[in-house]
């Protein structure tokens, strides 16, 4: 194209807007996601005990790689801004530069000035900037010159009147933004050595650390050889129980060396390991099976042992060993549950021979807990409680009133509470009550039914039964407050009121329904009198009719007469108008159940929309992702913080048997809803099944509910369908149209020899 060139960059105003435009690009991201978080003041519940204090300090005082980590992203990051502040003013003084040609500006004179004037600030500049000068600047030269001679040269100055600049309208020029140093030749060894470092090398190499990395992890950070491990030892145990759990979690492999080079084996392992092997009792250090025998799982589970046993470990080695083994079992545990569960739905599917039991998968649920708070299974949950020991806990046994659970606990009066709590201060009786208070209280609401078009409700063999846990968490001092306030303000008769108040509405229901005779039969219908009336009234019109047969011989005056005709006529128009009032009251009996019908109707399709628009939301939700924050556990033990997630699921507990796989939550704030569906049985009866809820952080907050299903007969497939009548007949009618079009009428694509043959036959 006439007029257009291309060129590189020479003077660097475009390269600058490519790397500013990168940078921007590479920054912006970096300082949201890789900028170090403040760490503020939380509220840590007021609890002094000196485990909390000292978990609470470390966490407070970041290691020594993670705050070197820090510091170099704050540096980087701001100076990747500084950079970008810099490259942004060198723009805008290219802007100003190019974009705004003042000659009066360049030459330092007002407007307005004289050719003399002109002359000298020309003369004066030009000694400085002229290239021949030791202050030469040649970019500044030619702006000056051309200034000159905008104000002097008058096709210049007619040039620069029209055009804006001297030169007049100058060629388009398409600019590669990229220094024309890399295309020159001298330099492009270099540059085919960088691009070539550089895409060929560096990038496929931090690409194929990436992928080998990433390959041996699962979606949850477990590696793939540790779920391995699970599957062999789940099925080759299908009932398993806490300890044998335990032992199965300590040989994981995220804890030995070779698969995890955060692990540090240091040589005093060999002499503290023993002493410590030799105080923890059922240890089960003789076990000869692989990996459980090996150094690693052995360590991992004296650990875990001492751990759950609350016992003190050497600061500085074998604790901060047991702080990153315990760090690291919550995912390790629900990996353990996932493949239980797996396990088990390949046993129902008849993948595999060994069905694992439920106490296996609630034995590795068990460890979650336990491990959480630092307790044994036989222990007392109410040694989760800050101060709580066992010298404390001979004090909640009475038998007056032996206190088992925190419930219990807040249930007491205040003086009953400081009796139990004795043995501590006033500082710590607050501290203990205020652990209290924030632990949660879960109401749980089940729903169970079919979903289906024809049957809704109706629970047949093999259908889908959905069931629906509405959770709904508050803090247990809350929820014990509020109970509290409903007892005391509730007045006596109020339960009796509202049982009257729900009766009213019923009763008027069922007047619009056929009259129901009550119980012993003593009274009648409310559509009876009309018919008392109707023998009274007929028996009023044969007594007159007798007493008239009677004075029918006598003589009678005609006032009497008079009389007793008004009578009867009276009785007639009473016994017409109860005949009106009864079919009136027939008619709106039959108009109210039209109304009834068709607001049954009406609420049918509200719900059903309804229930349209749960389904909606719920997608939505499942496609937002699930939140993994919920509320802060207290949990003093533990070396980080953990967040309350809990399980749901529905078992057999008659026959040991997991029915839905467990749904972990871990985002429930207030309100929560979950659906679990399974398969109804294939043999009709009464089933009974619970729905199960388990706490993954704390102890005693388990709790189900029984669900019953009277499973029936499953409909058989249909055959025959009228709608499918009414079309095969409406064929068949089409058929025998086209049958006489084809007797009695020609085709458009007739031909005439074939209508001579016809004719001819004929």
């Amino acid at each position: 194209m006439a007029g257009m060139k291309f060129e590189y960059d020479e003077s660097g105003s475009t390269f600058f807007y490519f790397l500013t435009s990168f940078l921007g690009l590479v920054l912006l991201p970096c300082t949201f996601y890789f900028w170090p978080a403040v760490e503020g003041e939380e509220d840590q519940e007021k609890d002094r005990c000196e485990i909390f204090q000292r978990k609470h300090s470390r966490l407070k005082k970041p290691e020594k790689w993670k705050g070197l980590r820090k510091t170099t992203q704050r540096l980087l990051i701001l100076t990747g801004w500084v950079v970008m502040a810099f490259l942004v003013y060198k723009l805008q003084q290219f802007d100003y530069e190019y974009a705004n040609f003042d000659p009066y500006d360049i030459l330092g004179i007002g407007v307005g000035s004289s050719i003399a004037e002109i002359k000298k600030a020309y003369r004066k500049q030009s000694l400085v900037y002229h290239p021949d000068k030791p202050t030469g600047d040649e970019r500044k030269f030619m702006r000056l010159n051309k200034a000159y001679l905008a104000l002097t040269d008058d096709d210049a100055r007619r040039n620069y009147e029209r055009y804006g600049h001297p030169d007049g309208p100058g060629a388009m020029h398409f600019g590669i933004a990229l220094p024309s140093w890399i295309v020159e030749k001298e330099n492009s060894l270099w540059v085919l050595g960088l691009y070539g470092l550089v895409f060929m090398i560096a990038l496929p190499t931090v690409v194929a650390i990436w992928w080998y990395r990433s390959s041996k992890f699962s979606n949850d950070q477990v590696l793939l050889d540790t779920t391995q491990l699970y599957y062999y030892f789940f099925h080759k145990t299908p009932h398993m129980v806490f300890k044998r759990a335990l032992m199965v979690l300590a040989a994981s492999l995220e804890f030995e060396k070779g698969h995890n080079p955060e692990i540090v084996e240091r040589p005093t392992d060999n002499i503290e390991l023993p002493q410590l092997i030799k105080q923890l009792p059922n240890l089960g250090e003789k076990n000869k099976e692989r990996p459980l025998c090996f150094a690693y799982s052995m360590k991992a589970r004296s650990l875990l042992h001492a751990h759950l046993s609350r016992m003190k470990l050497p600061d500085a080695t074998l604790d901060q060993d047991r702080l990153y083994i315990v760090k690291c079992c919550p995912i390790l545990i629900q990996e353990m549950v996932t493949c239980v569960s797996q396990l088990i739905m390949l046993a129902h599917a008849g993948r595999i021979s060994r069905l694992p039991s439920l106490d296996t998968i609630e034995a590795c649920m068990k460890l979650s807990p336990h491990i959480v708070q630092a307790l044994w299974d036989s222990k007392n949950p109410l040694l989760q409680l800050p101060h709580i020991t066992e010298d404390s806990l001979r004090h909640f046994v009475s038998k007056r009133r032996p206190v088992k659970t925190i419930e219990q606990l807040l249930s007491l009066s205040s003086t009953e509470r400081h009796h139990v709590l004795r043995s501590l201060s006033e500082e710590q009786f607050s501290e203990v009550m205020i652990a209290c208070r924030k632990m949660p209280k879960v109401e749980m609401n089940v729903n169970y039914e079919v979903v289906d078009d024809d049957d809704s409700g109706v629970f047949t063999a093999g259908a889908i039964v959905t069931v629906t846990v509405n959770l709904r968490r508050r803090p247990l001092g809350e929820a014990f407050e509020q109970s509290l306030q409903d007892t005391e303000h509730k007045p006596e008769g109020q339960d009796k009121d509202e049982e009257t108040a729900d009766a009213v509405p019923a009763a008027k229901k069922s007047g619009w329904k056929k009259p129901q005779p009550k119980k012993g039969g003593k009274s009648k219908s409310k559509a009876q009198p009309p018919k008392k009336k109707q023998q009274q009234s007929t028996g009023k019109k044969e007594e007159l009719e007798d007493e008239k047969k009677e004075k029918s011989g006598l003589q009678q005056q005609p006032e009497q007469v008079e009389v007793v005709e008004e009578k009867a006529d009276q009785d007639t128009d009473e016994d017409e108008s109860a005949s009106h009032s009864d079919e009136s009251v027939a008619e709106e009996a039959d108009t109210e159940s039209h109304k009834e019908d068709k607001h049954a109707n009406s609420v049918d399709d509200d719900a059903e929309w309804e229930r349209f628009q749960k389904g909606l939301t719920k997608r939505e939700k499942a496609l937002e992702g699930k939140s993994r924050m919920s509320h802060t556990v207290h949990c003093p033990y533990f070396p980080d913080d953990k967040q309350e997630y809990w399980w749901t699921y529905v078992c057999d507990r008659k026959k040991h048997m997991l029915i839905t796989a467990p749904y972990q939550i871990t985002n429930l704030v207030d309100h929560e809803e979950v659906q679990l569906k399974f398969t109804a049985p294939q043999k009709p009866g009464i089933y009974t099944y619970q729905v199960c809820l388990r706490s993954d952080s704390y102890l005693g907050l388990d709790q189900s509910q029984d669900i019953k299903l009277d499973v029936k007969e499953a409909r058989e497939i249909p055959t025959e369908h009228p709608q499918w009548q009414e079309c095969s007949s409406d064929e068949e009618d089409d058929d025998e149209n086209d049958v006489g079009k084809d007797d009695g009428e020609d085709s458009e694509y007739t031909t005439d020899e074939e209508v001579t043959d016809d004719s001819d036959e004929e």
